[in-house]
């Protein structure tokens, strides 16, 4: 039905432009097909008989425009790395090795897992140097759609850009809907020179401003968009994951009548969103289902970006699926998560007010502009964090015991949309009087400039949990705090 005329096409420079018309509200209510399921290739087995997942980091060439080869880095050597399908429950293990030229933490972006596996370097574990290598081990505890990348302060921004980032699939064979197809569709943006090698890393402007926005957008390591055949009358699952190092935007199904089955790796009540979008910030996920229609139709997943750019083109071709095997059940909520709490007490809740200042002013033509210290831009509470993996601030920002309910005011005094993330936890964005929640658990909220988002949780995972920009050149230039759970 929708296809990618001209006219949709985004040049290098307007989808640079397009950081002012990216500006999202939280909502109120060959290579796709070549991921590797967990154990990655080349893994082992100890003598216990867990596999071992390889995951390393190391140099490579990537075809981000259709042949021209950039020089990256890339877990496995690819970008995004390999898709990691593991099992709730079930211990997972890996192995990584770092063969590139910077010290190297990897955080699983939205996993409740033990502390000492969450890979904040300074704070929850050190980083591997070049050359060493670590073990890492956890179990999962939720079923969901999860990301990994490095979190190296000071670092990293620039090995994210770099490729350094994956996707991970937690399964739960009791608890999943029904569907023919699924699908991780792994969005990023690029700042490439005209040569298509990376730019380099070293303006204030995106560090002080809008970060670092690319010009080249891809879908799991290929140029938007990304094909995707299905029969007549599949039932689809499409897994979103943001892993740009800044870019917002809003994303909008045409054709495609979909419904959100979970986000931020956290199921939800299935519904389908008020005007077919959504916002879709860096670290955000979204478990999107549709149902193809007949042969011949088709559909798009869009970025609202100029005048919209194909992420997704879905395609219907083929044997229709009702001859392939019986109907499925009709389309159900996955049901909730019963290890997060189906209440917040609010009323014994420990409270602390989180101010986000700093960064660059925007001028008359809207451009960004700083003076200040390039290596600590941004404050919380007037105290900038964590910019290097020694600098790990020694105050937390709030410490309480575990099964503590505990409310953040988020402000935001800055001119910029901020993303915010909290480690090893879920939370609730609560109403603006206190009196209720949005209906979906969250890790990662976007605040507006000028601003105040509060919300609320129950610290119920021990240890040192990073609070953080998304916006991963803030992030390494003082955006992030840490709460403790004793």
């Amino acid at each position: 039905m929708i296809g990618a005329p001209p006219s949709l096409h985004v040049s290098r420079r307007g989808l640079l432009q397009a950081a002012g018309a990216a500006l999202v509200l939280p909502a109120s209510s060959t290579r796709l097909l070549a991921q590797a399921a967990a154990p990655a290739a080349g893994a082992a087995t100890k003598a216990d008989g867990l596999p071992t997942a390889l995951l390393e980091a190391k140099p490579a060439v990537a075809e981000l425009e259709p042949g021209a080869p950039t020089d990256i880095w890339g877990f496995g050597g690819r970008t995004p790395g390999p898709e990691l399908r593991i099992r709730k429950d079930e211990p997972f293990r890996a192995k990584l090795v770092n063969s590139a030229t910077q010290p190297l933490s990897v955080h699983w972006h939205g996993m409740r897992i033990a502390n000492d596996m969450d890979g904040v370097a300074g704070l929850t574990q050190e980083a591997v140097a070049p050359g060493a290598s670590a073990e890492i081990t956890f179990t999962p505890p939720d079923a969901g759609t999860f990301i990994y990348r490095p979190l190296t302060p000071g670092l990293t921004a620039e090995q994210t850009e770099r490729g350094l980032a994956g996707v991970v699939v937690v399964e739960d064979a009791s608890g999943a809907q029904p569907v023919d197809i699924d699908r991780v569709c792994a969005v990023d943006d690029w700042r490439l020179t005209d040569e298509h090698q990376l730019d380099s890393f070293t303006s204030v402007e995106e560090r002080s401003g809008f970060g670092r926005l690319g010009n080249v957008l891809t879908v799991n390591g290929l140029r938007a968009p990304q094909k995707l055949t299905v029969p007549p009358g599949a039932r689809v699952r499409i897994r979103l994951a943001n892993l740009c190092n800044a870019r917002l935007m809003r994303i909008r199904f045409d054709g495609l009548k979909a419904y959100v089955s979970a986000i931020d790796g956290q199921p939800t009540d299935t519904f389908e969103p008020l005007r077919s979008t959504l916002p879709f910030a860096p670290g955000t996920r979204y478990d999107v289902i549709f149902e193809a229609g007949e042969a011949g139709s088709g559909g798009a997943v869009t970025a609202m970006l100029g005048s919209g750019l194909p992420l997704v083109e879905v395609k219907v071709e083929g044997e229709p699926m009702s001859r392939r095997r019986p109907a499925l059940p009709p389309l159900a909520p996955l049901g909730e998560n019963g290890r997060l709490p189906p209440a917040i007490p609010l009323q014994k809740a420990q409270r602390a007010d989180v101010a986000i200042e700093g960064g660059a002013k925007l001028g008359p033509d809207g451009k960004p502009s700083y003076t200040g210290d390039p290596a600590r831009i941004w404050t919380i509470n007037g105290v900038s964090g964590a910019t290097s993996a020694e600098k790990v601030a020694s105050k937390p920002l709030v410490s309480v015991k575990r099964g503590s309910t505990v409310v953040l005011a988020l402000a935001n005094r800055t001119s910029f949309p901020q993303v915010m993330h909290l480690h090893g936890h879920s939370f609730r964005l609560l109403h603006p009087l206190d009196d209720g929640w949005e209906p979906y658990w969250l890790d990662t909220v976007i605040v507006p400039e000028g601003q105040t988002s509060r919300i609320a949780f129950v610290a119920d995972n021990k240890g040192r949990w990073l609070l953080g920009s998304t916006v991963l050149e803030r992030l390494d230039t003082g955006l992030s705090t840490w709460i403790e759970v004793t």
